[in-house]
C-alpha cells in the first residue's frame, strides 16, 4: 500500500504563498491520479486540487482556481501544491490522496474515489 507524506505547510499573512509536498514510499504514485483535499476546524473535507498520471490534466474547486497550481515529478515520487495569494479562508489542514485507480475521469473531486492519505499539514493564514 502507497504512504503518503506531506510537508511545507505553515504560517503565512494573507496573500502569502506557500508550497506543499506529498512524496510517496512506492513507485506505484507514478501510474496513479493524485489529489488534495482539505479540512477546516468544524468543516467538511473539501476537495482542492486532482492531476492525471502524465501531470497534463488538473482540476481545481473554484475557490482555488487561478490562485493554486498542482504539479508532480514522477521522478520524485512527489506531486506539489503551490499556493499563491493566500486568504484567510484557505486556512486547513491539506491531505494528499492517491486515487485506488490511475484513471483521470469526471472531476476527480469525490473523496470516495481515493484509497491512499496522507497524514495532512496544517496551512494557517493570518489576516
Amino acid at each position: 500500500q502507497v504512504q503518503l507524506v506531506e510537508s511545507g505547510g505553515g504560517l503565512v499573512q494573507a496573500g502569502g504563498s506557500l508550497r506543499l509536498s506529498c512524496v510517496a514510499s512506492s513507485r506505484a504514485f507514478s501510474s496513479r491520479t493524485m489529489a488534495w483535499f482539505r479540512q477546516a476546524p468544524g468543516k467538511e473535507r473539501e476537495f482542492v486540487a486532482a492531476i492525471s498520471v502524465s501531470g497534463d490534466k488538473m482540476n481545481y474547486t473554484d475557490s482555488v482556481k487561478g490562485r493554486f497550481t498542482i504539479s508532480r515529478d514522477n521522478a520524485k515520487s512527489t506531486v506539489y501544491l503551490q499556493m499563491y495569494n493566500l486568504k484567510p479562508a484557505d486556512t486547513a489542514v491539506y491531505y494528499c490522496a492517491v486515487k485506488r485507480r490511475g484513471y483521470f475521469s469526471g472531476d476527480n473531486s469525490h473523496p470516495h474515489e481515493y484509497g491512499y492519505w496522507g497524514q495532512g499539514t496544517q496551512v494557517t493564514v493570518s489576516s
